[in-house]
């Protein structure tokens, strides 16, 4: 049995330090010594309790690069040494209507790293072979782990947004998914419009080389053909449906959303407006980003934390402090993590 350094949270806004002890991995399980940890908005909504707990305490995280430790009698394709990635969604029942159809991401049992089982704020992670993603031996962790879910989300809502070649984004919000999605969309001919709050995000967007950068609620310049709400303000929906031009696409990325308010059919959702939702992930999703991702060197803006100070990282991202994607480092990695804040 080892013993991992943790995080843990009981939904209630705080990170306490623990030491856990760690069981060998079971049939066909991976277990991972921790490299990288990418500090998403999710595991936010865990730690303050905005998604009612599934376990607790737990250990958040869903952005895990790591190498293989250990791996479970039945475990064939994964080898000690590998470089793997481990994702947001878990397991599922791989019976039901939905997981037959290529649709696994709806599963009534799915479950989730860092919400049913313990995730990757801790220095030992343990994942279904299954459900693990297999990484270059070369791959940076600190480049990697923020793909593994603001990479995906974002991959899935863009594809959901049915946007035309060429066409016009609008992305709500401006955090870890939206700069890596925008950097996919322009990569693929299109012109993107970010509206954001805080000065950090709207810099970020200004650096990428966005077409418009807006308060948001700012009117862009054009219509958005398709627009990605990735803030979790239910405020933003009307406000995104009416900027969208007509026959035009609007979804929301986020896994918990504020009351969204009353809208008037005629102002929002006529001349055929489709209002769509992401709801986590397939492995299909997962595999086809990351293909893509690489092949294209994908890179997001990295401010990266040493694993001791996750509970600043969180408080950072909380407060809008930071901009781009945050992640926790251990190793030698941690060497180059920003100093702490005075």
């Amino acid at each position: 049995m080892r013993e991992a350094e943790a995080r843990i949270t009981r939904g209630d806004g705080v990170l306490e330090h623990a030491r856990l002890a760690v069981l060998p991995p079971d049939h066909g399980d991976v277990q991972v010594d921790v490299l990288a940890c990418g500090v998403c908005r999710t595991d936010l909504h865990v730690i303050d309790g905005e998604l009612p707990p599934h376990r607790s305490p737990v250990v958040p995280g869903h952005q895990v690069v790591g190498r293989v430790a250990a791996v479970g009698p039945s475990v064939h394709r994964t080898r000690v040494g590998d470089l793997v990635g481990i994702a947001w969604l878990r397991s599922t029942c791989g019976a039901c209507a939905w997981c037959r159809s290529g649709r696994e991401n709806l599963c009534p049992d799915a479950t989730f790293t860092g919400w049913d089982a313990d995730g990757g704020y801790a220095s030992i992670a343990t994942v279904p072979e299954a459900f693990a993603y297999a990484l270059p031996s070369d791959a940076d962790p600190l480049a990697v782990a923020p793909l593994l879910c603001a990479g995906i989300i974002g991959y899935r809502a863009l594809r959901r947004a049915n946007l035309p070649a060429g066409g016009r984004l609008g992305l709500y919000g401006f955090g870890s998914s939206a700069h890596l999605t925008a950097r996919l969309a322009m990569a693929q001919g299109a012109t993107v419009f970010a509206m954001t709050r805080g000065e950090a995000n709207r810099q970020l967007a200004r650096e990428i080389g966005l077409d418009f950068v807006g308060d948001e609620r700012e009117a862009p310049p054009e219509p958005p053909d398709a627009a990605i709400v990735f803030a979790p303000a239910g405020g933003l929906v009307p406000v995104a449906l009416e900027a969208t031009t007509r026959g035009g696409t609007v979804v929301l990325a986020g896994i918990h959303m504020t009351d969204v308010p009353a809208m008037t059919y005629a102002d929002h959702l006529f001349l055929e407006r489709d209002l769509r939702t992401v709801t986590a992930n397939t492995r299909a999703d997962g595999d086809e980003f990351l293909r893509v991702a690489l092949g294209l060197g994908l890179a997001p803006s990295v401010t990266p934390y040493a694993f001791e100070r996750a509970d600043e990282a969180v408080d950072d991202l909380r407060s809008g402090r930071a901009s781009g994607s945050l992640v926790l480092v251990r190793g030698d990695a941690a060497s180059e993590a920003a100093p702490p804040r005075e």
